[in-house]
């Protein structure tokens, strides 16, 4: 069975976030790198687009992770984690953020993305043309780069698709390169 009807069978149709029933997409949480049902949540377009930022925040909107922050999905209690501490400065999600309660390893990776630091904390990765970088994106290399550890040369030109960004160093994103996972430095990439 995929993991995006596991995913359907799971939240029986409906947005684990928010519960609409239309538009539903798998989402794969940052920074996870595989799709499985331990990584993903199913959401709607409209959680989506403003979990990405394609849409600006309506917290009205987030009022039901009052109900979603209790699921027993881990994925689904570390995205509601993420959407409350965006909204935090809203007053009512503090509340809710003070009820909630993560295991130390599920509270680690809702931290990785830096949703719980103040924008003047927050580590911004920029290309070699200072366009920000996020998660997801696609980078190209500009410059041949040898691979530590091993005979393999990355070609100048060569695509990156799907990076993960570094949390404590603004210059390493990882991404793949073939089949080998590698760390790369930010002056090395243009965004496409």
């Amino acid at each position: 069975m995929s993991v995006l009807q596991t995913l359907k069978e799971r939240s029986n149709n409906t947005c684990e976030l928010c519960g609409a029933t239309e538009d539903l997409k798998q989402y794969t949480i940052p920074p996870s790198l595989n799709e499985n049902v331990d990584n993903d949540v199913l959401v709607c377009n409209t959680c989506k687009s403003q979990i990405d930022g394609d849409e600006e925040m309506n917290p009205n909107h987030w009022r039901c992770l009052n109900e979603s922050m209790w699921s027993e999905h881990v994925a689904v209690q570390i995205m509601a984690w993420r959407m409350l501490q965006r909204l935090r400065n809203e007053g009512w999600p503090k509340d809710l953020l003070e009820m909630m309660f993560l295991d130390d390893e599920a509270l680690a990776l809702a931290r990785a993305t830096g949703e719980d630091k103040d924008s003047s904390e927050k580590i911004i990765h920029r290309d070699s043309n200072g366009v920000e970088l996020k998660v997801g994106d696609s980078v190209v290399l500009i410059k041949d780069l040898k691979v530590k550890g091993s005979s393999l040369v990355a070609k100048q030109g060569t695509a990156v698709r799907n990076i993960r960004l570094d949390h404590e160093n603004a210059k390493y994103i990882e991404g793949k390169v073939g089949a080998q996972q590698i760390v790369i430095i930010t002056d090395f990439v243009k965004k496409i």
